[in-house]
């Protein structure tokens, strides 16, 4: 499958996201390409859209946006975590990746994270789909909490 098969979809349906992103992204000069590198560039300008996409879904909320209105960037992020295993295919762990080497080592673990994100996500979207303002707000922390809980195992940790 072509990363950019993966990777449209989520820009196209995040909307804002890609906005917020553009704002806040580094600009990143290009590096030597290989099908490796490809593949990392590919997965870490997801997971930044994913986490921009989070974040508009928790200030929609906060605004009080008409939810129905936000449902699909939460399925974009079920799908986006159902693809994660995918995005980390052996031989891909160069630079500038994050990812630890448990990420392969450890793939049923990883996998497992992936799924919890992805029915969080799947819960988010019910409840956008419903305007349901309360539980969708919970939510959104719930599935930011399956991201941290991932990343807290199996990603470089953040430098102090």
């Amino acid at each position: 499958m072509r990363l950019a098969t993966l990777i449209l979809p989520t820009l196209l349906i995040a909307g804002g996201g890609v906005a917020a992103l553009a704002q806040t992204a580094p600009a990143v000069a290009p590096a030597a390409s290989s099908p490796a590198s490809d593949i990392v560039q590919g997965r870490r300008a997801a997971f930044r859209l994913s986490g921009a996409t989070l974040g508009n879904l928790k200030a929609a909320a906060a605004r009080g946006d008409d939810l129905t209105k936000v449902a699909g960037q939460a399925r974009a992020l079920a799908g986006w975590a159902r693809a994660i295993p995918g995005m980390f295919p052996a031989g891909s762990n160069v630079a500038p990746s994050e990812a630890l080497p448990n990420v392969w080592t450890d793939r049923a673990g990883f996998a497992a994270k992936a799924a919890d994100y992805a029915a969080a996500a799947d819960k988010l979207a019910e409840l956008a789909k419903a305007g349901d303002t309360a539980g969708f707000t919970a939510q959104v922390d719930a599935v930011g909490k399956t991201c941290g809980a991932c990343h807290a195992v199996y990603h470089v940790p953040p430098k102090a």
